[in-house]
Formats: structure tokens, sequence, C-alpha cells
């Protein structure tokens, strides 16, 4: 399949309903912009953090951009809250490792890249590595409560819905086993007209 903007070929099966495909890189053109955003941002609430994120000129409705910017919302939310963490340094990571998990992996992998990326989010602040033991956990146990409440939901997948989903099971799993406490407040989405396969009432962010 062929890139539609930078022509590159490569293999995948996700394309928009016209037909067209877009790779990850020209998806996520722009995206490094949201680290002088996250270094200059003071709040505590992650969800908040990413709503603005969202709204930034490089973010679509639905992409890969989404499996750096939720752990990047949390990573400023937790440096913000009082968790110890070298912002710049760990921004930079985040986006590193996430731009690995390419888009669609919520279908075809059975792990929603936004729930990923709370993993990866825990293992940054945890200093976690393949051989470590309690911070190897928390990472894995991070993902899979992420996963099971996206999961819970079902499909189609909405990059804006699983986010919130992620964001929210990562601020209690923060609290009750790192004892960092960010901010969360009542989250309504107000970008349901854009999604063509919004799910509607049966999406708990739903206004």
């Amino acid at each position: 399949m062929e890139c539609a903007i930078c022509h590159k070929k490569e293999e995948s099966k996700t394309r928009c309903i016209s037909g067209h495909y877009v790779c990850n890189d020209c998806h996520t053109q722009g995206m490094d912009s949201m680290i002088g955003y996250c270094l200059s941002e003071h709040s505590k609430n992650p969800i908040e953090i990413m709503d603005k994120i969202m709204s930034l000129p490089f973010c679509h409705m639905h992409g890969p951009e989404h499996h750096v910017m939720v752990g990047a919302a949390l990573l400023t939310a937790y440096r913000n809250a009082g968790g110890e963490l070298e912002l710049e340094k760990a921004l930079l990571e985040m986006y590193r490792r996430g731009k690995e998990v390419p888009g669609g992996v919520c279908g075809f992998w059975g792990a929603c890249g936004a729930g990923i990326s709370t993993g990866i989010y825990m293992a940054i602040i945890t200093k976690s590595t393949p051989l470590a033991t309690t911070a190897w956990g928390l990472s894995n146990r991070m993902t899979a409560k992420a996963l099971g409440s996206i999961g819970e939901i079902g499909g189609p997948r909405c990059c804006k819905r699983d986010s919130y989903l992620a964001i929210t099971e990562a601020v209690k799993f923060t609290k009750e086993n790192l004892g960092v406490a960010m901010e969360i407040g009542n989250v309504s989405c107000t970008r349901s007209s854009q999604n063509n396969q919004c799910i509607q009432r049966a999406c708990p962010f739903h206004p």
C-alpha cells in the first residue's frame, strides 16, 4: 500500500473510508511540538493536559499520535503532582518508545496503543527494564488495567475514548501503587461529531 502523502510503500490493511492510506511517520508529523507544550504545563490533571494536546494542529481524530500523547500527558501531570521525574528526558523517551507502536494495533494486535502508552509511562517513572522485578510487574499490570477498561466498552475504536479510559485507570493505579495523586474530574467528550464510528450513549464520555 502506498502512503498518500510521501508515497512510501509498505504493508498495511488500514485505510480511511475513502480508500486512502497515510503512513505512521506522515500521520504523526509535527508531534514533537507536544514536548515543548508539556514542559510549560502546570496542571496536575492528565485529562486536561491531553485535551489541550488533542487540540494541537498535528493531532487527528484517530491515529498513532495517541500512543505517545497518553503517556506524555501522564508524565507531565505526575511531575506536576509531586512525582520525582526529569520531565524533558522522560518525554523524549516516551516519544521514542510510543512512536514504535504503529496505528491499528487495537484491532490487529488486540492491544490498544493508548493502553500500551500507560505501560510505557509506568515503565519510565519506575525505571523498569526487562530484568526489573517490582517495576516490571507494575508496568505490565498498568497496561492490563488500561486494556481491561478499554476492552469492556468494546469497539469500534475511538482514540479519544480509549485515551480517556487509559488515563483514568493510570491515575487510579499511580495513586494506589506509588502514592502520587494526580487530579481528575468529570470527562465529557466534545469531539463525537468528528467520529463517524462514535458509539454515542454507549460511551461513558458522551455528553
